[in-house]
């Protein structure tokens, strides 16, 4: 027997790798002869660099950058021949900056522009991005800085990537960006679909849970709509996704020709599931938590989705199955098994959540 062994990371327990590898203990427990495929999975967000990394079998690579207040830190992503992977949540995440100290104003994305510039250095010519997570609301001009742009003002003087100075550019030169990216391909895992400016906008959408006051809001977005109309790339501003990462999206998709696709999709492909499940008698997945947004682009519905294109039953194994989980039972979903004993504390489950992995997958396979 073959099984596809695809789940997500189980947060604040195990990582995609931890879940496949407990989901193949649990199984050869069962069928000791069996044939068990793991394919770590993320979405785009917690995991997604690991996951691909693994994927591909290669090598973490740790590079000197900054955090979206330019303090000095070291970042990891991974990288395969001419092919990495990497994400903003490692060098602007939200969740590197304490939220005393979190200053949208003041914060920007060129220590993303640091992991490329390092890559493309290194010989990468098609780059995945996760850009989920971050601190900024800068339409990525911190990253363009960072790969050799130059922001100037009135007097040909050049202007700081930071939000409070956009008023003051009154040019965006590219012509000193690093030569290599024209030949760079960017895939970009985006589950947001907000343009970059106005009610649905990355500053009105996103801005307050990165500190945004609501007095900022229209000046932050006046200020997104400022570098759309210098850019000479307006219209992509309107496009879905130019939003996401307070605006790095546009960024990516203006200036480095960006594709913006779904990030499980993105994952799929990156990982080959696809091929994994060929054959396969049963897929596996999961992650902590499913409900009713699971089915919106979440790892266990994309896994779902594409093995009942392959005609092979799918299994969902999640710490909690929330209201509106079962909605998965008609897109693809065989079953939805709880992981661990119904009652036990969170903390315990936490403590040992790779074996009750193990136990419900084996659990599950002796029914």
């Amino acid at each position: 027997m073959k099984f596809a062994l695809a789940p997500d990371s189980f947060k604040e327990n195990m990582t995609a790798l931890q879940a496949a590898q407990a989901m193949a203990r649990g199984v050869l427990d069962v069928h000791p002869d069996a044939e068990t495929v793991m394919v770590p999975m993320s979405d785009g967000g917690e995991g997604f660099v690991d996951a691909v990394t693994a994927a591909w079998g290669a090598e973490p690579v740790e590079a000197p950058t900054v955090d979206a207040l330019g303090r000095p830190l070291r970042a990891a992503y991974g990288l395969d021949g001419d092919r990495a992977v990497m994400d903003v949540a490692s060098c602007a995440g939200l969740e590197l900056i304490a939220p005393a100290d979190r200053d949208v104003l003041h914060s920007n994305t060129a220590g993303l522009g640091v992991l490329i510039g390092d890559a493309v250095g290194r010989g990468a010519r098609r780059i995945i991005l996760g850009i989920g997570g971050s601190a900024t609301n800068d339409a990525g001009l911190g990253m363009l800085a960072a790969l050799g742009a130059r922001l100037l003002g009135e007097h040909g003087e050049e202007i700081s990537p930071y939000p409070d100075q956009f008023d003051r550019i009154v040019e965006i030169d590219t012509s000193g960006m690093l030569p290599q990216l024209a030949q760079t391909r960017f895939q970009v895992a985006c589950d947001v679909t907000n343009p970059l400016t106005g009610a649905d906008g990355a500053t009105a959408v996103f801005g307050p849970q990165k500190g945004v006051s609501e007095e900022l809001v229209p000046i932050l977005d006046s200020a997104l709509a400022h570098v759309a109309r210098l850019s000479g790339h307006e219209p992509e501003a309107a496009t879905p996704g130019a939003g996401a990462a307070g605006g790095l999206g546009f960024a990516l998709r203006a200036f480095l020709g960006a594709e913006l696709e779904p990030g499980v999709e993105l994952v799929a492909q990156a990982v080959g599931l696809a091929d994994a499940v060929v054959g396969a008698d049963l897929v596996l997945t999961g992650e902590g938590s499913v409900d009713a947004q699971t089915l919106a682009g979440k790892t266990p519905a994309g896994v779902a989705r594409l093995a009942a294109e392959a005609g092979v039953p799918c299994v969902v194994f999640a710490g909690r199955i929330k209201a509106g989980a079962e909605n998965l039972l008609s897109h693809g979903v065989k079953d939805l098994v709880k992981v661990g004993p119904p009652d036990e504390p969170l903390e315990q489950a936490l403590r040992h959540g790779q074996e009750n992995l193990r136990r419900a997958v084996g659990d599950y396979l002796r029914r």
